[in-house]
């Protein structure tokens, strides 16, 4: 059993009770994904599997055999840091940095479900064909992980600039 791990194929351990949180912090070395509650309450661990974001302390690595995660270390490419870790980077999207690989993945994550045309609880018109990432729908969209030292604010900035800019400014205007 192989799953792909930020490119690269990787062998899935025979015990089937390893998380993937697990798999890929003990076994594979990658730390940027961060084990907050291991209860699926915090996002900390949130990563993107087939481009959608999941918590993996609640995941067992044998049911993604097959399949693609993407991981922080990911992002970045040879050209350098992904549009929101530089984003993160200019509105102070963090402060102890323990949250923010699970905060720019869910955001990643939540941009392709708003693209989509999913609905959060705020969204006003669930019939349209795509949603508008206000600061309200951003906020709403990315609750499920909690950032200890409150840096929101600067989140919902990062993730506003990056995938939401228009929309932002003509809330601002109106």
């Amino acid at each position: 059993m192989t799953i792909t791990i930020n490119g690269r194929s990787c062998e899935v351990p025979g015990d089937p009770r390893v998380s993937l949180l697990d798999l890929l912090r003990d076994h594979l070395g990658l730390p940027g994904t961060k084990k907050g509650c291991n209860q699926g309450a915090c996002g900390a661990c949130t990563v993107l599997v087939d481009g959608e974001r999941i918590v993996s302390c609640l995941a067992l690595a044998v049911q993604y055999d097959g399949r693609s995660v993407t991981t922080v270390e990911g992002l970045a490419s040879e050209a350098g840091l992904h549009p929101l870790q530089r984003a993160f980077v200019e509105h102070d999207g963090f402060q102890c940095g323990y949250c923010t690989p699970g905060q720019l993945l869910s955001a990643i994550g939540m941009a392709g479900e708003a693209a989509r045309g999913l609905p959060s609880a705020v969204t006003a018109d669930v019939a349209a064909d795509g949603v508008t990432l206000t600061r309200e729908e951003i906020a709403e969209r990315m609750s499920g992980n909690l950032c200890r030292c409150g840096a929101y604010n600067g989140i919902v900035e990062a993730v506003a600039e990056t995938f939401a800019r228009n929309e932002i400014e003509a809330e601002k205007a109106a």
